[in-house]
């Protein structure tokens, strides 16, 4: 009878979480495949800009090239009212300076030519292509609502992995055909099962990575990882905790270095030691890009390395006369930053170079084809166009122990899950189950 009360419970956790990674897919989905369409686009991101900006590169022809000093000058009179506060340090004299400016709030990136001083290009920060896709990635272009719907997603895509692991683990299957790799000459219908679980094995730890190295970056659950490390750690936190919020405060988003654009001062910025500044940098061969940073808010100059692998990044500042004055790397940074650090540059592809990148991609086409193997799945098994299509409950059907503390501990882990955990509970309790065709499509009792 024991053995039978086993098989039993058994069951019932396999329908019951079943039921939740169908019901965590069935939310995930459609985030899961934005964002794994715009998260490897942003994994190219040197490659990618280092290409549009192209026909800005070695364009100096007779070689007396302006000194930096003339070049940002340049850019502050074809924009009068804009405040100068960073130049990009390029290691080719012959490129046209990257002159960062600020009018009306807003940052402008001006490209002028090194010899003439003529402007070639001026564009909005928030319109260049890569922060564009920066700003679907992490807000779905809705603002603070998005960012909280893209923290939602991926709390219950955690859910999902978990789920999909359990519901794959071969328990009385015999051979690794089905475990491993997909069978083929068995029909669609176990082809797709298979692909889809296959797949999920391949793919969830580096997903899960993903996942968590993207939490810093969230509102609600970055915002308590916040309160956590400032009371560990006294100095503020070098990266935001949205997209929007970057935005809203003129930070470019997903950074984790300090901005040269996150503040300014008005007036004329004294250049008088930026040209020897900058060739101490150049000779000091930072990883790029190298910004030149203009004093503000107490900070006095600086040259910082925004190199997007972040173990790697310096910062070089100044005294009053531009002699170096302190030399700051990512070691000297508190250890929690440190991990946070190792994780965004993992996050963003740039960790450990082209392999890293090609890593990503490879995960963000699983997760696409996890997606998609899922729809297939359910239009196949759906038996009832008239009904979702869910799992159906058994009648003695409860949380067993084990279930309820793994339920209790994601909750608290993950507190955007957990209110909506507690959000769709009553909904169902309260209204779903009270409307009969609801509650029949949902497939409810």
């Amino acid at each position: 009878m024991r053995d039978k009360d086993k098989t039993k419970r058994r069951i019932i956790d396999y329908r019951m979480i079943w039921r939740w990674h169908f019901y965590a897919g069935l939310f995930c989905i459609p985030f899961v495949i934005i964002l794994s369409i715009t998260g490897p686009i942003y994994l190219f991101k040197p490659q990618i800009e280092a290409m549009i900006d192209r026909p800005y590169d070695h364009i100096a022809r007779t070689g007396r090239v302006q000194p930096l000093s003339a070049q940002v000058e340049g850019a502050l009179a074809a924009f009068p009212n804009a405040t100068f506060q960073a130049v990009e340090v390029r290691q080719d004299r012959a490129d046209a300076a990257r002159v960062i400016l600020s009018e009306d709030g807003e940052k402008l990136r001006v490209y002028v030519h090194p010899e003439n001083l003529m402007v070639l290009k001026s564009v909005k920060d928030e319109d260049r292509f890569m922060n564009i896709i920066k700003t679907i990635h992490g807000e779905l272009v809705m603002g603070q609502f998005g960012t909280l719907l893209v923290e939602l997603a991926a709390s219950w895509a955690l859910v999902m992995i978990i789920t999909g692991l359990y519901l794959w683990w071969p328990r009385e299957r015999t051979g690794l055909a089905g475990v491993l790799w997909p069978r083929l000459s068995l029909g669609r219908k176990v082809f797709w099962r298979d692909l889809h679980g296959v797949t999920g094995i391949y793919v969830s730890f580096f997903a899960v990575v993903l996942l968590l190295t993207g939490l810093p970056w969230t509102t609600v659950w970055g915002a308590g990882f916040k309160t956590f490390r400032q009371a560990v750690v006294a100095q503020p936190a070098d990266w935001s905790t949205s997209r929007a919020a970057d935005k809203a405060a003129g930070h470019e988003g997903h950074v984790g270095h300090e901005n040269p654009a996150a503040s300014s001062i008005k007036g004329l910025t004294d250049l008088t030691f930026i040209n020897p500044m900058v060739e101490t940098l150049r000779a000091a061969d930072l990883p790029p890009s190298v910004m030149m940073v203009a004093p503000a808010k107490g900070k006095p100059w600086q040259g910082v390395s925004q190199t997007p692998n972040r173990p790697q990044a310096v910062t070089v500042t100044f005294d009053p006369m531009g002699d170096i004055e302190r030399v700051t790397t990512f070691g000297d940074k508190p250890l929690i930053d440190q991990v946070v650090g190792v994780g965004i540059a993992a996050h963003e592809g740039q960790l450990f170079g082209v392999f890293n990148q090609i890593l990503g991609l490879l995960t963000a086409l699983g997760l696409i084809t996890l997606c998609v193997s899922a729809v297939v799945m359910w239009w196949q098994r759906r038996p009832d166009p008239n009904r979702l299509g869910t799992p159906l409950r058994l009648p003695d059907e409860r949380l067993g122990v084990g279930l309820e503390a793994l339920i209790v501990g994601l909750g608290l882990f993950l507190p955007m899950m957990g209110l909506c955990l507690i959000s769709v509970g009553l909904l169902e309790f309260l209204v779903l189950r009270r409307i009969v065709p609801v509650r029949d499509w949902l497939g409810l009792r």
